[in-house]
């Protein structure tokens, strides 16, 4: 195979910080540059150069396509969301035809072929898309998916073969919709968040300049295109900023993690790359005890460590520090955020160079309870600085009743933002429950320290027992010290009793067979998580890998829940 040359990180044309007025006048741009996107291996080896110069013809012929097919500025165009060139193009050209590309995820490990077309269907059902498109690998799938909905569907490469004969395209404005988004948890009752141009632009320019984004910065990713981070954080914005992208696809990233940490060592310039807590867990993980950390990587220009999507674990990342610390990896490259797709991404950013910074929070403050008398021992959790506002943005912590609360008061996160959704697509009841004269309910909790936003958890997760909060994700880090568990093997949320009582059931991920070794866990686990609430909750052992996960690769509590209480999680029996 001939060697590959990437796309340049450096260029001549003038960096514009996505000051344009739609995506396609954004792509227009790059594409009169060298930079571009580059797709890598599972071994991190360059597959493919793809300069915006050759994405702006794709996607422009992609949009002749889908004009002679027949889709109408305002139809949405369901995209299955691969990392390739093919998706990219097809996004780009579905903006170019004035329709709205919707990226949906991909097929994952979990469940069979009816769960994912349940999955992709209900979000199907949601947009209603004119036409489904997909990798031709997964054309047993995902043409199933589309044909339950009897939605026109065709495999990508099968489409790229239709004549893409020559047509105007319409004329977008920036308060037209640019895309749909799903959240990663929107899999049962889906919410599309319908974006305008304006919106996401102001978004991807406004964390540019937040993260002080300069000529030697390059973006390396192995996050989904179909997760807000991996969509608009480090593709869109790519291509509003300018900027050179190395690919890994995620799939790739689960089973060599370290390809990622090859990639960011082979950039020359400056690396900037993001990625939930757990992926820096797998990678200090899978690290172990090698001894040639300082010989493989050169993590010493790695000047953006970003880190969200999820609850920011300071113990993981003081294990990756650690770990990677001999490879010249430099724990202020640490760049804490707080986003979510409604807000089109970005909410808040720690500005570069300060690192990260944790306040420990006592639990009574957590749980809404009175100060303690000091009968009993204070216990802590420490709560990351996820940074300040973007520009524009303001950021309110306020009572159920909306009241405005003082600095370092918990209560509920409130932003108003250039870059929040128009609304939930077809769905004005949603909408108008978490919009309130012009400000988004995020549905998180958290509290202000200095002009500083600290998240303590998503409102909808807080398991209230007699009136006390108890945050799932202390009782599952609790479990994690115990020896064999891991982060992801645990999640906690509340049930009903058949007495009618509200108490915390605990599943637990299970790995042993010995019966007698899981009643021992199991007491074990009921101790620990007695220690941190004072109550007998309901502890569960259950099969590997059982516990549902998001699109994105986050444990969701909820369906845990839903599929618990209707059986389709089976406990482990455990000899009482």
């Amino acid at each position: 195979m001939t060697d590959l040359t990437p796309t340049p990180t450096k260029d001549d044309l003038p960096r514009r910080f996505a000051d344009f007025t739609t995506l396609g006048e954004a792509l227009d741009y790059a594409a009169e540059g060298n930079r571009g996107f580059n797709f890598h291996d599972a071994r991190a080896t360059l597959v493919r150069v793809y300069p915006f110069k050759e994405l702006q013809s794709d996607a422009r012929d992609a949009a002749r396509r889908l004009i002679g097919y027949g889709i109408k500025p305002g139809d949405r165009v369901a995209l299955i969301a691969d990392t390739e060139p093919q998706f990219c193009a097809l996004f780009f050209g579905a903006v170019y035809a004035g329709a709205l590309p919707v990226p949906l995820p991909l097929p994952t490990s979990f469940g069979g072929k009816e769960s994912y077309i349940d999955q992709i269907g209900v979000q199907l059902d949601s947009c209603d898309p004119a036409i489904l498109l997909f990798p031709d690998e997964i054309e047993e799938l995902a043409s199933s998916a589309g044909q339950s909905r009897k939605i026109p569907s065709f495999g990508w490469d099968c489409f790229a073969d239709r004549k893409a004969a020559d047509c105007d395209f319409p004329q977008a404005q920036g308060e037209d919709i640019a895309y749909l988004q799903y959240s990663s948890g929107s899999t049962r009752f889906p919410h599309g968040v319908a974006v305008s141009h304006t919106a996401l632009l102001h978004n991807v320019g406004s964390h540019s300049h937040g993260m002080l984004v300069t000529e030697p910065d390059r973006c390396i990713s192995w996050l989904p295109f179909y997760h807000d981070m991996g969509l608009v954080g480090c593709f869109i914005s790519m291509v509003a900023n300018q900027v050179s992208t190395d690919y890994l696809k995620t799939a790739d990233f689960a089973r060599r993690p370290l390809s990622w940490l090859d990639l960011i060592s082979r950039n020359k310039g400056s690396s900037c790359s993001f990625s939930p807590t757990f992926g820096y867990e797998i990678c200090a993980r899978r690290i172990g005890t090698m001894t040639n950390v300082k010989e493989r990587f050169d993590l010493s220009r790695w000047r953006i460590a970003g880190n969200g999507a999820d609850m920011i674990r300071p113990d993981v990342m003081q294990r990756f520090t650690d770990a990677f610390a001999p490879a010249g990896f430099d724990a202020k490259a640490f760049l804490p955020s707080y986003g979510l797709a409604e807000a089109t991404l970005a909410a808040t950013i720690m500005p570069p160079g300060e690192g990260m910074e944790v306040e420990l929070v006592e639990e009574t403050e957590l749980s809404g309870e009175q100060q303690s008398d000091g009968s009993r021992p204070k216990r802590f959790r420490a709560i990351v600085n996820c940074g300040k506002p973007v520009r524009d943005t303001l950021i309110e912590i306020r009572e159920e009743d909306r009241a405005v609360l003082g600095e370092k008061t918990i209560g509920k996160v409130w932003m108003q933002s250039p870059s929040v959704m128009a609304g939930y697509y077809r769905d004005q009841e949603a909408t108008d429950a978490c919009m309130v004269d012009g400000w988004l309910d995020t549905g998180d909790m958290g509290y202000m320290s200095n002009g500083y936003l600290y998240i303590v958890g998503r409102a909808k997760d807080m398991i209230i027992i007699n009136g006390k909060n108890h945050w799932p994700q202390d009782i599952e880090w609790a479990v994690e010290q115990l020896p064999g568990f891991k982060a992801g093997d645990i999640a906690a949320f509340s049930i009903t009793t058949p007495g009618g009582d509200e108490t915390p059931a605990v599943l637990v991920q299970c790995r042993t067979s010995d019966k007698i070794e899981r009643l021992r866990l199991r007491e074990e686990i009921r101790d620990k998580v007695r220690s941190i609430t004072g109550m007998n909750c309901v502890i569960e052992l259950v099969p590997p890998r059982t516990l549902p996960r998001t699109s994105s690769g986050k444990l969701s509590r909820a369906k845990a829940r839903n599929l618990y209480l209707s059986g389709d999680i089976q406990p482990y029996a455990v000899a009482a």
